[in-house]
């Protein structure tokens, strides 16, 4: 894929509040809970790694609502 490069950061979004104890669950990912939702958000390796993030989504049964390639900026910022 043109322009693909990897590592990236990512960040995931959930409904359901997680806190950072479940950092161990997805790969030493941050976990930050706001509000009813929850962030995944950091470096994830590759396109398997980022399917094995999502396949801990759904086996926990939690709903997910976004996710999404940071920018540069947005990961140096830690968004």
């Amino acid at each position: 894929m043109k322009g693909s490069r990897w590592p990236a950061h990512y960040e995931i979004r959930v409904d359901g509040v997680l806190d950072d104890r479940w950092a161990d669950w997805f790969c030493g990912l941050q976990i930050n809970g706001e509000a009813s939702q929850t962030a995944i958000f950091g470096l994830i390796a590759d396109q398997p790694a980022l399917h094995g993030v999502l396949t801990r989504v759904r086996d926990l049964g939690l709903t997910l609502v976004s996710v999404r390639r940071l920018s540069p900026e947005e990961a140096r910022d830690g968004t």
